[in-house]
């Protein structure tokens, strides 16, 4: 349970006082400690512009990154850092595991800088709502991504014939079929769990839509989890695997995007973080590379928020460090400069996109709209929608059915229906 404010709450108090001061010497002298698993080109350049906010205020920055498992590894790590004592100033921490490292009573109250700098007004309340415990903010959103994004090598889809984008399976297969004529592989993928289910949902999102997709998903409502349109999207899912190439298992997502950018494969199944690797490359969206919805999925938008969460420190130059910590993160400099590079866009409402490519700037308008609409659903892959228990059961059945064809559709959808069951949400 996270504990109201009170004169104790001295880390955000502290990060105002400097704000008001930063020029003294006293407000620029901790260290504070961040545990992420931003490890790829895209992502670990996305850092070093945090990293050189902190160190140009004075603070020190002491890295802790966590490589492999989608943030699983770092996770476990995380666990055991907490358990003996000695957490660190932020924790790259997101979705309902917000929720469940508050009940614990081990993250900070960050309402005195959120009520400071208007946090409700510059968030979405969808992301808001994911930030707080009980009403409380103890964590701080840093982007939006899309996780429903197709992504095609354009030099690819020219040499094997594919003249447009697909924008349903009967189109993709065609186009895949092209592809794989050509000689270059279809779809670039990574054989973990985490990957074989983000492709999952953008499946079942475009093969039953959003209300299907949140019921089914989101709700693990037993019928829809047992009907025929999940049977239809695991058919299409199973035949998704027939494009892949036989060294895809154990494959990080990024080895995967490599293939996509140096041509070696046509597409790929992954959230808008790849587009951080086709940038560090050099490559141009519209030109070298392209994004699209997934097919079946253009009004629908799967969300993948990163955010993170301030645990409770005693030493006051930590607490400082991690106030300002908090201020950067939400700060329009940060936020603009950090999508830039990462390919997502910012949590912060009311940003200007004038600097943002194309593929950020239709991202940030799909995203109002399937707000709108009632199409915005959280990405289950990546932790947004379920409990840590539910997701690594759902997880657990997906993989088995990619990876073993003794498994039938059937077998996996009673098996979904299972985790439903006995796994508390």
């Amino acid at each position: 349970m996270v504990r109201p404010i009170s004169g104790k709450d001295v880390c955000v108090r502290a990060a105002m006082l400097c704000l008001a001061l930063w020029t003294s010497a006293a407000c620029h002298a901790g260290e504070v400690e961040v545990l992420h698993y931003w490890t790829s080109g895209g992502e670990a350049k996305s850092l070093g512009e945090l990293k050189g906010m902190m160190t140009n205020r004075g603070h020190s920055w002491k890295d802790f990154a966590v490589t492999g498992g989608g943030g699983q590894n770092a996770m476990s790590v995380l666990k055991q850092r907490v358990l003996s004592g000695a957490a660190p100033a932020a924790a790259l921490i997101k979705g309902p595991t917000i929720q469940e490292w508050a009940e614990l009573n081990v993250l900070t109250n960050l309402d005195a800088m959120a009520e400071f700098e208007k946090w409700d007004a510059l968030l979405p309340k969808v992301i808001a709502d994911q930030m707080k415990h009980q009403g409380h903010y103890v964590a701080v959103p840093v982007n939006v991504h899309r996780v429903n994004w197709l992504w095609a090598n354009s030099a690819v889809l020219r040499k094997a014939g594919v003249t447009s984008l697909p924008r349903t399976y009967d189109e993709f297969f065609a186009a895949a079929d092209k592809i794989k004529a050509a000689g270059f592989i279809a779809v670039a993928h990574g054989g973990q769990d985490w990957q074989d289910f983000t492709v999952f949902e953008s499946v079942v999102l475009g093969v039953g839509g959003a209300a299907f997709y949140n019921n089914a998903l989101v709700q693990l409502d037993k019928r829809s989890l047992a009907s025929d349109t999940m049977r239809q999207s695991l058919e299409v899912f199973r035949r998704l695997k027939s494009y892949v190439d036989d060294k895809a298992s154990g494959r990080d997502w990024n080895v995967a995007t490599d293939m996509v950018i140096k041509g070696k494969a046509g597409f790929q199944f992954m959230g808008d973080w790849a587009k951080g690797e086709f940038l560090a490359a050099g490559q141009r969206p519209g030109v070298d590379f392209s994004c699209s919805a997934a097919p079946g999925t253009d009004t629908a938008y799967t969300f993948n928020v990163d955010s993170f969460a301030m645990f409770q420190l005693k030493p006051w130059e930590a607490q400082k460090a991690q106030g300002y910590l908090a201020y950067l993160l939400m700060g329009q400099d940060f936020q603009e400069k950090f999508n830039l590079r990462k390919g997502s866009i910012p949590a912060r409402l009311h940003m200007d996109m004038e600097k943002f490519d194309a593929c950020a700037k239709a991202s940030s308008k799909d995203f109002v709209a399937a707000s709108k609409a009632g199409t915005l659903v959280p990405s289950i892959a990546h932790g947004m929608a379920v409990s840590t228990a539910a997701q690594t059961a759902l997880r657990a059945v997906v993989s088995d059915f990619w990876n073993s064809d003794k498994t039938t559709v059937g077998d996996a959808m009673s098996k979904l229906v299972l985790a439903a069951s006995t796994k508390p949400r």
